[in-house]
């Protein structure tokens, strides 16, 4: 293949076998750019060659923090990748967003380096889909309830019933505080218990970081408790779905509120290592740019 002109750069969306094409019914990437496949062996990166002016690494620094500018192309990056996603069987490796080579001959040599490495996770994701689990929780609705969900609470409950009056009115006062303290306790657990239920049917499991949601989103929606991805192989999707389903309907009469989307592209089934940030000609702000080819 010729060599990437000076005013081009090559945008890496992700790694897919090498006998996937993207055809006439790939859609359009970043700018609306062509996708096409750069093969190396049994593995491809799905790129497209875009402005080199627009995309230099120090211009995308400047620019990626302008939200008009960025969402755009973030959605053109999941477009590309959920479509691979979708041809594919599932086998698509995600790269970050900005993922630069300085040409086809950088991107070669990346898929060279790590072609064994890449191939094994194609393997390994190509069993499953991603799913996306966020469950939050409306604490005025499990408080309601907690009594019956957790028993210290029903026993100091049990013992306010059967106490004097004067005792009483000590012992609920209590249960009421008690409440509050409870209420993080029985969230963790039904949350755990959740998890425990779906992974028998899931490949692999990630529960990542809560995010900070803002004071609106919790007033709409509550406190986010749960922050998970599923693996999920075909065969086990409505299995799966069913067991989901029997948890909102018991869990949502507790204050559990449900988000479940998918599938995705197995964003967070890709190791690290297998991503191509460290290829010493990606056209980054914190790597050299190579030559192309």
């Amino acid at each position: 293949m010729s060599a990437a002109a000076p005013n081009t750069i090559w945008y890496v969306y992700g790694i897919v076998p090498s006998t996937l094409s993207p055809g006439a019914k790939a859609p359009g990437g970043l700018d609306d750019a062509t996708v096409k496949l750069e093969r190396q062996d049994s593995v491809a990166a799905l790129v497209s060659i875009l402005d080199g002016a627009e995309y230099a690494p120090n211009a995308v620094e400047t620019k990626s923090g302008d939200v008009e500018w960025l969402s755009p192309r973030a959605m053109a990056h999941d477009r590309v990748l959920t479509w691979a996603s979708d041809q594919g069987g599932g086998a698509v490796v995600p790269l970050p967003m900005f993922s630069l080579f300085s040409g086809a001959e950088a991107v070669r040599a990346m898929l060279r380096e790590r072609a064994g490495q890449l191939a094994s996770t194609l393997t390994r994701v190509a069993r499953g889909r991603e799913y996306a689990l966020r469950v939050y929780r409306v604490d005025a609705e499990l408080l309601d309830v907690v009594t019956t969900l957790s028993p210290r609470l029903a026993a100091l409950a049990a013992a306010a019933a059967a106490a004097t009056p004067g005792q009483r009115y000590l012992l609920e006062r209590k249960l009421e505080g008690e409440k509050k303290t409870e209420l993080r306790a029985v969230s963790h657990r039904i949350v755990d218990e959740m998890v425990a239920a779906l992974s028998p049917e899931a490949i692999q499991v990630v529960r990542s970081p809560i995010p900070t949601l803002s004071d609106a989103e919790r007033t709409a929606r509550g406190s986010m408790v749960l922050n998970a991805a599923f693996l999920v192989a075909s065969d086990r999707r409505e299995a799966f779905q069913r067991i989901l389903t029997s948890l909102v309907e018991r869990d949502g009469a507790h204050g559990f509120r449900f988000d479940f989307t998918g599938p995705w592209p197995p964003y967070h089934f890709v190791n690290p290592g297998d991503e191509a940030d460290g290829s010493p000609e990606r056209a980054t702000s914190n790597a050299g740019t190579g030559d192309g080819g």
